[in-house]
């Protein structure tokens, strides 16, 4: 298939790469992601993931839920491991692809040193961070990527005190070769950029926001639905970022017309971790979400 065709329902692959059941938590946003991901991958890989739910989903020895090789690693480590695996498979002269998993916490915390460093390099990898915003795996403690105001383990009463990192915009600093946003939501979308990004040389960093109802406090259906509404809201916004270039992808795009912006409250009032939200504070965001996409207006109109 080529890379600039939409995959649908009717043309994704039938063939499977995970095997039935797996240890996730039910409606859990990362097995959607992993399976409709390794689609997109391939059987041609080999996967680098540190402790996380990941860890956890593809099943502990000896049992897998995975048909590919996994190389589980330590938290700090994973795009140094990476590193080191893509120089081992060039050194065989194996084209096989390096595909580094991991979540927030792993990414934008523990293993941000790690990542600046082959991003500097521009290793031949690719990395995925699946963002559940807190370390969910552990017991939802707060996160870099935890949204300010979100209730977790560690901030228990009135949420997060400080804002989330922006980690695609702190990755893009870097200029590496591909940048993308991604929602668990909209899988298929993540499906194509993986595709993309297989056919680029250097680092492809693909950021994925991934609902997860335990931690997020949200009924186990709602997963979907709460991603969509992350995005409808403009909280979350899914892009590539090539040679420089920013380009919002679909699901984003329309909200470039300010009457299809959705509802903020909608998407706060959908999970408990923002029960402790104030007035001032959800006023806040708001304005935080209105500024972002203001700018976003006037930077594609000029296009």
């Amino acid at each position: 298939m080529s890379v600039t065709a939409k995959t649908s329902v009717v043309n994704l692959t039938t063939e499977e790469f995970v095997h039935p059941g797996n240890r996730a938590c039910s409606g859990c946003g990362l097995s959607i992601l992993y399976r409709i991901g390794l689609k997109a991958l391939g059987r041609n890989c080999i996967f680098v993931v540190p402790p996380s739910c990941l860890t956890v989903m593809q099943g502990l020895y000896p049992i897998a839920a995975s048909q590919m090789p996994i190389l589980n690693g330590t938290f700090a480590s994973t795009a140094a491991i990476a590193t080191g695996v893509r120089a081992a498979m060039k050194r065989r002269g194996k084209k096989t692809q390096v595909v580094a998993w991991a979540g927030d916490g792993g990414t934008a915390d523990i293993g941000i040193q790690a990542l600046s460093g082959a991003l500097e390099r521009n290793e031949d990898i690719i990395y995925i961070c699946y963002d559940n915003e807190a370390y969910m795996n552990t017991g939802v403690q707060r996160s870099g990527t935890t949204p300010q105001g979100g209730l977790t383990t560690t901030t228990p009463y009135s949420g997060k005190k400080e804002n989330s990192k922006n980690l695609p915009a702190i990755v893009a600093a870097h200029n590496p070769a591909y940048v993308a946003t991604c929602s668990a939501s909209y899988p298929l979308d993540f499906h194509d950029k993986l595709l993309k990004a297989k056919e680029i040389s250097g680092l492809k960093y693909l950021h994925v926001q991934t609902p997860c109802p335990p931690g997020w406090g949200c009924d186990e259906r709602m997963t979907i639905k709460i991603g969509k509404a992350a995005i409808d809201c403009g909280l979350f916004d899914l892009y590539e970022i090539e040679e420089g270039v920013k380009t919002l992808s679909e699901p984003s795009q329309k909200l470039l017309n300010k009457d299809k912006m959705g509802s903020l409250q909608n998407y706060l009032d959908m999970q408990t971790r923002f029960k402790a939200l104030t007035a001032e504070q959800i006023a806040a965001m708001q304005e935080r979400i209105d500024k972002k996409w203001d700018a976003y207006r006037r930077e594609f109109a000029a296009q």
